[in-house]
């Protein structure tokens, strides 16, 4: 991972928020303007044994997502999600989701960014299990 001041203050907002600690959220690449975050599949975040409920599929992408536009803002701006829409197109199941986030578009005030969601099965392989495209709004340091 990049060991940038500005990467790590995204990965450190990111997981001071109790939703990410309680999901289990783990950032795995972080680079500027793209952001790869794992979420383990667990039963308490399941709808049946082994299949990740939507909410945690969504919580994955959004974070991912929002994430990825935080990493190109300027020294001690945050964002915020305005608005997602997520496209779910297989179950989640497996050991964890691999959510790949990244800008679609860098505005000045609000940034389109998007994510793709990975079940990640045992052994590793990989299935597309959801898409999501966010729009994230650029917060100027108070």
């Amino acid at each position: 991972m990049n060991d940038s001041p500005q990467l790590r203050r995204v990965e450190q907002a990111v997981l001071a928020m109790p939703m990410a600690r309680t999901l289990g959220l783990r950032f795995t690449q972080l680079a500027a303007g793209e952001v790869e975050i794992e979420l383990p599949i667990t039963e308490a975040l399941s709808f049946s044994p082994g299949r990740l409920q939507a909410t945690a599929v969504f919580a994955a992408a959004d974070f991912a997502a929002v994430s990825a536009a935080g990493s190109v803002l300027p020294e001690g701006w945050r964002n915020a999600t305005v608005d997602a829409t997520l496209k779910l197109v297989a179950p989640a199941v497996g050991r964890a989701v691999r959510a790949r986030g990244r800008v679609v578009h860098g505005g000045q005030l609000l940034t389109v960014c998007a994510a793709e969601v990975y079940a990640v099965a045992p052994e590793g392989g990989e299935t597309l299990c959801a898409t999501l495209l966010a729009t994230a709004r650029s917060i100027r340091p108070d």
